[in-house]
């Protein structure tokens, strides 16, 4: 399965409505959400309130991607907020293991995340216990930025580890996501495709059916 997750954190908040319209009537699925809280990473993005606000208008698969430290304090808030999958950054919870099975209790789908120097040796004792695993390709914070070349090897070595252990589990990529980029990240492996400034930066009917034509390849 390849996906497309739009992330608002390029949108226009002048009229975000409108264009998650967009992205929606283009034939995207998903949507990702990016949450910071200015302490994991140094800036600060939205939380549980605007995710509410824009779930009585959409029916997209809500990828809400938490940047934040010790998560797990707000899984309640977000499921009840709209959350359909909600991701946590390994290096940001205590006890991982616990953050991702109370996730799962709360009956959203579950991923982990990993910034560009994080192993993903790391994430062998807990692969069993998510849907996805998010491998940043750009270090989180701040949107627009250049992929980081490094991280395709990473992307490789966790398809790698996930067919060897037998399991079904998507690998999502977020950061310096383009048509220049793309090819690589699924040739490396990748299913599910975050771009910011790709899809919203120009005409967003024309990015997401550019984008969603070379996935549609594979």
């Amino acid at each position: 399965m390849y996906q497309l997750s739009p992330s608002i954190l390029a949108a226009d908040f002048n009229c975000l409505g409108e264009q998650i319209r967009q992205v929606e009537e283009a034939g995207v699925e998903w949507l990702h959400i990016d949450v910071m809280d200015g302490a994991f990473v140094p800036s600060i993005s939205f939380g549980m309130p605007v995710i509410a606000s824009i779930r009585k208008n959409s029916s997209l698969f809500f990828d809400v991607h938490l940047m934040i430290e010790e998560p797990g304090r707000y899984i309640e808030e977000f499921k009840k907020s709209g959350a359909d999958m909600l991701t946590v950054h390994a290096e940001a919870c205590k006890h991982l293991d616990s953050t991702l099975r109370e996730i799962r209790k709360a009956g959203m789908k579950v991923g982990v995340a990993i910034n560009p120097g994080t192993p993903v040796s790391q994430l062998e004792c807990v692969l069993d216990l998510v849907d996805m695993v998010l491998v940043m390709t750009v270090n989180p914070g701040f949107g627009g930025q250049s992929y980081i070349e490094s991280c395709t090897g990473k992307v490789q070595k966790l398809r790698k580890m996930i067919t060897d252990a037998g399991l079904d589990v998507d690998i999502q990529v977020d950061g310096g996501i383009n048509e220049k980029t793309i090819d690589k990240v699924l040739d490396a492996g990748a299913n599910i495709l975050v771009a910011g400034s790709a899809v919203f930066g120009g005409n967003i009917g024309e990015n997401v059916r550019r984008l969603k034509e070379r996935m549609e390849r594979r």
